[in-house]
């Protein structure tokens, strides 16, 4: 492990020993760099990003906690993504790199503190090895009363082309849009031509991603739903952190706990996801 700097923020870079490696920003606990053993950066990060603390970071993979997207009445995709975490531990085991990351509610900024009453600790495990990379969520609730939250790791992953790119493992999986009605996705391949936004409920099991000659084999445990987020032309040009081309070249694919669980006090919950190039 080293300590490193992204744009402005102070950063951890864990390396493994066959080359793969990972960069996370204090600012958001939030993973910036994921390359392969091959040297290949894996993940997106918009050139027009905010890399200062000022903002989230548009790209990577964002800590979404306690709240998806407008779905509650706090900050949009909650505070984690904005909030300073605390390097916990790191190591290496069998290969593979590895550091955990901690956010409690002491480390919350006040104005956040007061709109958030409730006692916590947020950890992110982060490892890497060869061509796989495990990250793994988990809430503690630490405080006396229950609380309810959503949880989601919003991944950015690198992509040549959109038009190109295919992800199975959704065939007659429920999800909803922006339109009123659920659906059952019918296609074996979900493709991209332009703007794409759906929430897949109770995923059956694992996913791929497609895209040029690489395969990423995405596998979840304790996220019961997945997020496939693109935003296509039109809403990239009106975005300040995204250039107006890069919605070409990174599709999200989330893991993520979308209706919000209520964790009572002393309980834990923990969300797993593993990805691999084969």
């Amino acid at each position: 492990m080293s300590n490193s700097t992204f744009g402005q923020l102070p950063a951890v870079t864990i390396h493994a020993a066959d080359g793969a490696q990972a960069t996370v920003t204090l600012y958001g606990g939030h993973l910036v760099s994921w390359q392969t053993s091959d040297g290949q950066e894996r993940l997106f990060c918009s050139r027009d990003s905010a890399l200062d603390g000022s903002r989230a970071i548009r790209g990577g993979v964002p800590v979404i906690f306690p709240q998806f997207g407008a779905r509650g009445t706090g900050m949009r995709h909650g505070f984690a993504r904005v909030s300073t975490w605390q390097l916990e531990s790191s190591g290496n085991n069998d290969g593979a790199a590895w550091a955990q990351f901690a956010l409690t509610a002491a480390d919350l900024p006040e104005a956040i503190a007061a709109s958030w009453p409730y006692a916590f600790t947020l950890r992110l495990r982060v490892a890497v090895k060869a061509q796989s990379l495990e990250l793994h969520l988990s809430v503690h609730n630490t405080g006396e009363q229950a609380f309810p939250f959503s949880a989601a790791l919003h991944s950015y992953f690198a992509i040549d082309q959109l038009s190109e790119a295919r992800v199975k493992g959704l065939q007659r999986v429920r999800y909803s849009d922006e339109t009123p009605q659920d659906a059952l996705q019918a296609e074996e391949e979900l493709q991209f031509s332009d703007k794409l936004d759906r929430i897949y409920y109770q995923l059956p099991g694992a996913l791929t991603l497609q895209a040029g000659t690489a395969t990423l084999r995405l596998e979840q445990q304790g996220f019961t739903d997945a997020v496939v987020w693109n935003p296509g032309a039109q809403d990239a040009a009106a975005l300040p952190d995204l250039a107006d081309d890069e919605y070409q070249h990174f599709i999200c694919i989330e893991p993520a706990l979308i209706q919000p669980d209520t964790l009572a006090a002393g309980a834990a919950w923990s969300g797993r996801q593993r990805l691999e190039f084969v």
